[in-house]
């Protein structure tokens, strides 16, 4: 079988570049198409454009491709902009979504039939949901129910990671001490390490699948206790995790999921996150590796030179160290 060719509308971000390093390693031949504000991943060919401006298309004008995959966030129309100019020269269109199109919060257990939220293949940027939305209302427009794969992503952590939540848990522990840990410690967690993303996406785009696909691991994959034990264990820095019961942090005040990354108390928002039936990616070959394995090789990436950047327009996340030790009764 000849090479595979491989687009990729963005490939220098977290899971753009991690899809784009997987397909290198399986020899594909990779083409990225991102505004050059960050370096390319190694092996792949760089074209350059700004796809919301005028004329920004422009370097995809010519070549085919048997693959799209296509990371963008933001409006609607430049997914449609792209995957209008696509459609006649490439095979199949992979669009990374999320799961945040479905109505907030979704039910435990929920699917891909729960319900949605509006989008418009050809609106401008609103929010992330409707956005995201419009994203693969826009891919299927373009390509069509047979040739459009709707990746709808949970939480994503691993190496590369931009938006800083399992780094700043590795980052806060490896300082030692006393570390508040929201519980309760046995609270399930669901994410996908970003490889896995990766190769699940490839994996299915090679083989033709369509439709939308929840993609993050089977609900208690792993805990808050083991997360936060992997970082302590990682890290060696002798970190003493302090059990701190929901009600005690929300009544201080912290923001879940921003202030304290990863973390839902238990709750309808919680089950909406992390409970969710997956079965139809682990059916389509979805495999999730051990969480100790995402946090070691966090470590070790994030350990390295050069560090993690926060992608452009993205709060940073963590909490006050004075907050932390106000409710600890340290300070």
């Amino acid at each position: 079988m000849s090479t595979r060719k491989l687009l990729i509308l963005g490939g220098t971000g977290f899971v753009g570049r991690v899809m784009a390093g997987e397909a290198v390693a399986r020899g594909w031949d990779v083409t990225v198409f991102n505004r050059g504000r960050a370096a390319p991943p190694p092996g792949v060919t760089a074209l350059r454009g700004e796809r919301t401006s005028a004329g920004g298309l422009a370097a995809l004008a010519a070549g085919e491709w048997d693959h799209v995959v296509d990371t963008w966030s933001g409006a609607p129309s430049a997914v449609r902009a792209a995957a209008d100019l696509l459609a006649g020269r490439a095979g199949h269109f992979s669009y990374i979504s999320s799961r945040s199109v479905y109505t907030f919060p979704p039910a435990a257990g929920a699917a891909e039939d729960a319900p949605l939220v509006d989008g418009s293949p050809d609106a401008e940027a609103t929010d992330y949901r409707s956005d995201k939305r419009g994203g693969e209302l826009a891919a299927r427009a373009a390509f069509g129910a047979e040739r459009a794969l709707l990746v709808r992503c949970g939480l994503v952590l691993g190496p590369q990671e931009n938006v800083g939540r399992l780094p700043w848990w590795l980052t806060r522990i490896a300082r030692g001490g006393p570390v508040l840990a929201p519980g309760p410690r046995d609270l399930p967690l669901q994410y996908v390490d970003a490889r896995d993303l990766a190769a699940w996406t490839l994996d299915a785009a090679a083989r033709g699948l369509s439709g939308p696909f929840d993609v993050v691991s089977p609900p208690g994959h792993t805990t808050m206790g083991e997360l936060l034990g992997a970082c302590v264990r990682v890290t060696g820095s002798g970190a003493e995790l302090r059990w701190t019961d929901p009600d005690t942090v929300l009544a201080a005040g912290i923001a879940p999921w921003t202030q304290l990354p990863v973390w839902l108390p238990p709750g309808p928002e919680h089950a909406g996150l992390h409970a969710s039936d997956v079965s139809k990616a682990l059916a389509a070959g979805l495999r999730c590796r051990p969480v100790g394995e995402t946090v070691e090789d966090t470590w070790r990436w994030l350990s390295a030179p050069g560090g993690v950047t926060l992608k452009p327009g993205r709060s940073a996340v963590g909490l006050d160290p004075a907050v932390e030790a106000r409710v600890l009764g340290l300070g």
